[in-house]
C-alpha cells in the first residue's frame, strides 16, 4: 500500500490500486484519466444525491425516535452491514498508521455531523439547515488545502467563496439576518464533517472508499451499540412508517452508501473539486423538502440555484 503524496493524481491512484504502472500510448493514457474524472465525478455525484436526502429522512426519523436514540442506531445499524461486507470480502483490517486517519473520519461524518444536524433539526425546517450546511464544501476544500498542502488556483477559490457567499446570503436572508441555536449546531456540524472528508479523502487514495467508511463505522460499533441501548431506554419509541423508512435511509442509504460512493469519487477526481460537488446539496435537499415534508419553498431559491450551478461549472474547470 504506497504511502499517501500529496501530488498524487487520479491516473497515480489507479496505478496504486493495481499495483502495476499503466501502459500505452499518450492518448490511452489520457483517455483512461477523462474516464477515470468522469467515473469519479459520477461517483461522488451519486454520494451527493444520497446525502441530499439526509435531511428529509431524519425528520421523518424524528417523529418514531429521540434525536440520540436516532444518531446512535442509525450508526449501529451502518456499523452493522459495514462490517458484514467487510467479513464478505474478507478484507484485513487497515494497517496500524491508518487508524488515526478513521478515528477522525468516525468522529466527523459517523458520530459528530449526523448528532449535530439532528438536534438542529428539532428547531430548524430541513430547507433552512440545508442552505447552511452549503458552506460545507468552501469549509472542506479550506481543510484539504492545509492537509494535503495542495492550492487550488484562484480561479478555484473566487468560485468556491462566491458559491459559499451565496449559500450564506441565502440562509440569513431567510433566517431574518441573524442566528439561531440551531444555526450553531449546523456551524459546528460544518466543521466536524469537513475533517472526516478530507481524512476520509486521504485514506481513500490508499484504501478502496467503502472500506474507509467501513472501517470508520466498525471503530464506533461498540460505543454506538451501548449508546443505543441506554438511548432507547430513556427516550420514548413510536414506531410509524415515516420513521422506520426514515431509520433504514439514513443508516443504510446516508451512512454506508452516500459516503461509500462519496470517497470512491474524491479519491478519483481530488477532495477540493469533489467538494464543490455539493454547491447543489442544499439545493436537491430543498426539493425533498418540499417533495416528501411538504416545506413551502422559499421564492430565492430558483436564484440561488443558478447562481450555485454557475460556481459549480467554474470549480470543476478551474485547475486544482
Amino acid at each position: 500500500m504506497r504511502a499517501y503524496d500529496s501530488a498524487t493524481t487520479p491516473t497515480t491512484i489507479a496505478v496504486a490500486s493495481t499495483g502495476s504502472p499503466r501502459t500505452g500510448s499518450p492518448r490511452t493514457g489520457s483517455a483512461r484519466a477523462a474516464s477515470l474524472r468522469t467515473s469519479g465525478t459520477l461517483l461522488a455525484g451519486l454520494g451527493v444525491v444520497s446525502f441530499s436526502l439526509t435531511f428529509p429522512s431524519t425528520v421523518w426519523g424524528l417523529e418514531s425516535f429521540g434525536p440520540w436514540s436516532l444518531v446512535a442506531v442509525r450508526s449501529t445499524l451502518a456499523a452493522l452491514i459495514a462490517g458484514a461486507f467487510l467479513l464478505a470480502g474478507r478484507v484485513p483490517p487497515p494497517e496500524r498508521r491508518h487508524w488515526a486517519g478513521l478515528a477522525v473520519v468516525a468522529c466527523g461524518v459517523v458520530i459528530g455531523f449526523p448528532l449535530l444536524t439532528t438536534l438542529a433539526l428539532r428547531t430548524s425546517t430541513t430547507s433552512h439547515a440545508a442552505v447552511v450546511v452549503g458552506l460545507l464544501p468552501l469549509t472542506t476544500a479550506t481543510l484539504a488545502a492545509v492537509r494535503t498542502g495542495r492550492r487550488p488556483s484562484r480561479a478555484f477559490w473566487f468560485a468556491a467563496v462566491s458559491g459559499a457567499l451565496v449559500v450564506l446570503g441565502f440562509t440569513l436572508q431567510q433566517s431574518g439576518g441573524s442566528f439561531s441555536t440551531g444555526d450553531l449546531y449546523l456551524f459546528g456540524a460544518l466543521l466536524v464533517c469537513a475533517a472526516g472528508y478530507t481524512e476520509g479523502g486521504r485514506l481513500a487514495a490508499l484504501m478502496p472508499g467503502w472500506q474507509v467508511i467501513g472501517w470508520a463505522l466498525v471503530l464506533c460499533l461498540p460505543l454506538m451499540a451501548v449508546a443505543s441501548a441506554v438511548a432507547l431506554s430513556i427516550e420514548p419509541v413510536r414506531l410509524t412508517a415515516h420513521g422506520v423508512i426514515g431509520l433504514a435511509w439514513v443508516a443504510a442509504g446516508s451512512t454506508f452508501f452516500g459516503l461509500y460512493v462519496w470517497y470512491r469519487g474524491m479519491a478519483a477526481i481530488g477532495i477540493p473539486k469533489a467538494s464543490q460537488l455539493q454547491l447543489a446539496q442544499p439545493l436537491l435537499t430543498l426539493f425533498w423538502s418540499v417533495f416528501l415534508l411538504g416545506e413551502t419553498l422559499p421564492l430565492a431559491a430558483p436564484v440561488a440555484a443558478v447562481a450555485v450551478l454557475v460556481c459549480i461549472a467554474v470549480t470543476q474547470r478551474a485547475k486544482s
